[in-house]
Order: structure tokens, then C-alpha cells, then sequence
């Protein structure tokens, strides 16, 4: 297999972000101030990158954060399997404390090892997986396209991440995410290996309120992927 390079990014702020709503695969919100300066941001610090393609999930918020790209004439498409886990009857709400119980004696059935928890009505890791590893291999064959620009969502990204550098998905929330935040990957035409973590520094000369990284994923008291 040639070697790839891809540029996986989480999307930018929302205001179901800002405002600790629930978003998942069901809620298809835009970028709210923030995460369109947080978007320019990117682009203005990585326009120089030659991207052969952008991939970007079904859900809005992931292309407008690359719109600048796409606008200098980068090609784009659209792959569902990218999209954000559903969080099913959680979606669109601000959760509970009592939900927030819920939501960590799920974390911890994943972290033990028992990847088909899911919430009612919504997706588990492995079902995720399984539409990712569809989108992976369209990406992969894509063998003419050697540096990519991927946007997608934060725990979809955790769990991409896992299956690209082959770790195990119980570990998966070892992969610290913020809006607009950076992971390189490098496949030497065997494996992939990780070059860039978690990567914000393109929000140096932004003002803390647009730049700060704030906590991410499901619950009430945190931003929501």
C-alpha cells in the first residue's frame, strides 16, 4: 500500500457546544462566532498544506469547518461513516446529574472491554466501527491521494483513532479532543503511526475565549461532540 498522510480534525464550536447540549449524529447544527474563527484559524495556519482531498462527515458542521479549503479548490466528499455516534434519546437535551451517572457506567462498561453498550436508541463503538472501517477503506484505496484533511466528530474521532493506530478501543478515551484540534497520521505502507496529538497551536494569536480547549463528549457539565 503507497503511503498517506492524514490530517484528522474535530469540527468547530457549535452552539449546542457552548451551551452543553447534546448534539451526536441527530442534531445537524452549524458553527456558531467561534467555531467559524476557529475554522479560519485552521486555515490560515495549515493553507499552505497540499491537500489532495477533503473527507467530512454528513453532518454540516464538519464542512463548514473546512469551507476555506474547499474554497481554494481542494476537492471534498461527503462519507456518512464519518459521522458523530448517536446518542440516541439524549440528542438535542441538556442531560441530567442522573444522566451523567449513566453516561459514566457506560464509560467504564467500555473501558472494561464491553464495546456494544450503547445508549437507548443510539450507536456502541462497535457499530461505529463498523460504518468507520467502510470510510477507512475508501479513503485507503484512494491510492492517488497522499495527504488528506479529515473533519469529523469527537467521539468518532477517538474511536477512529483507535482502529487507524490499532490500539484498543478500550483505551480510546486516551485521545484528548477539543473543537478544531489536530491529529497527523502518517501510513508508511504498512502501518500507521502518529505524529501529531491533539494539536491547538494554530489558535496561538486567538483571544482565550475563541482558543481555549474546553472539555468534550456527552454529558451535562462538558462540551458535546
Amino acid at each position: 500500500m503507497a503511503t498517506k498522510e492524514l490530517y484528522i480534525i474535530r469540527h468547530g464550536e457549535t452552539e449546542f457546544n457552548k451551551r452543553g447540549f447534546v448534539q451526536g449524529s441527530g442534531i445537524d447544527s452549524n458553527l456558531n462566532d467561534t467555531g467559524r474563527r476557529q475554522a479560519q484559524a485552521f486555515f490560515e495556519h495549515y493553507r499552505h498544506v497540499n491537500f489532495d482531498k477533503i473527507y467530512v462527515s454528513a453532518l454540516k458542521r464538519t464542512w463548514q469547518s473546512v469551507e476555506p479549503f474547499f474554497l481554494k479548490g481542494v476537492p471534498m466528499q461527503v462519507l456518512p461513516g464519518l459521522n458523530e455516534i448517536s446518542w440516541g434519546h439524549k440528542e438535542g437535551k441538556v442531560l441530567s446529574n442522573e444522566d451523567d451517572l449513566q453516561y459514566f457506567d457506560m464509560l467504564n462498561s467500555w473501558r472494561n472491554g464491553d464495546l456494544t453498550v450503547k445508549v437507548p436508541g443510539g450507536e456502541s463503538p462497535l457499530e461505529v466501527a463498523e460504518r468507520q472501517k467502510i470510510a477507512i477503506r475508501h479513503i485507503m484505496q484512494s491510492i492517488h491521494e497522499e495527504r488528506v484533511l479529515v473533519c469529523m466528530h469527537g467521539r468518532a474521532m477517538r474511536i477512529i483513532l483507535s482502529l487507524l493506530l490499532e490500539t484498543p478501543m478500550t483505551e480510546m478515551d486516551k485521545y484528548d479532543h477539543g473543537n478544531l484540534c489536530l491529529y497527523v497520521l502518517h501510513h508508511d505502507g504498512e502501518k500507521f503511526h502518529l505524529k501529531i496529538a491533539n494539536s491547538t497551536e494554530h489558535f496561538m494569536h486567538l483571544p482565550p475565549a475563541i482558543s481555549n480547549d474546553k472539555p468534550h463528549d456527552f454529558h451535562a457539565h462538558k462540551v458535546v461532540s
